[in-house]
């Protein structure tokens, strides 16, 4: 009963966007304002402070485990930086972890993963090329055979401190500052 029914109604919604339907207009070429000429938006201006480690002064430790043999090594990296071990290269391009003060923790990496081409001789396939989160480890999975690659940290700094801010749960040891 309720399938013929729903096979009417979207038989009326094809009908009903037949030739009367309305052409959308032409997108119109129009000028870029001057103040976003300059750069991308969002970018800091000059002068203006950043919020965090610079890109180029942060560093991340990556894990790679050769299951073959099972080797397991940490790289400690910075953003733009590339190694090699054996028939296996780590790209790294970013690195971010969320502020103390935000929930919930977030640390990520974007990586690129290259294994040697074994057909063609200084060849390189990339398997892998996107954001690794070490909480999440299975939202973003490199899938190969014989290697596997993690994200361990994201070792940044923050205006404030580095601390982490104890949660409701967590009881307080030291007294309040602000007592007199």
């Amino acid at each position: 009963m309720i399938r013929p029914v729903l096979a009417l109604i979207s038989a009326f919604a094809l009908v009903s966007c037949g030739d009367n339907a309305q052409i959308a207009p032409a997108a119109e070429e129009t000028e870029i304002p001057e103040e976003l000429q300059g750069g991308a938006v969002g970018a800091p201006a000059d002068g203006v402070e950043q919020i965090g480690t610079p890109m180029a002064e942060r560093v991340a430790t990556i894990g790679v485990l050769n299951k073959r043999n099972n080797v397991s090594q940490d790289l400690e990296m910075k953003p733009g930086e590339a190694r090699r071990l054996g028939d296996v290269i780590i790209r790294l391009s970013a690195c971010e972890r969320t502020p103390p003060w935000e929930m919930p923790r977030q640390t990520g990496a974007f990586v690129q993963v290259l294994v040697e081409n074994k057909e063609e001789e200084d060849s390189w396939l990339r398997i892998f090329s996107g954001w690794l989160f070490k909480e999440s480890p299975s939202l973003n999975v490199v899938e190969h055979p014989i290697y596997d690659v993690w994200v361990k940290d994201c070792a940044m700094s923050f205006p404030g401190g580095n601390a982490p801010a104890p949660s409701a749960s967590e009881p307080t040891s030291e007294p309040e500052a602000n007592e007199a």
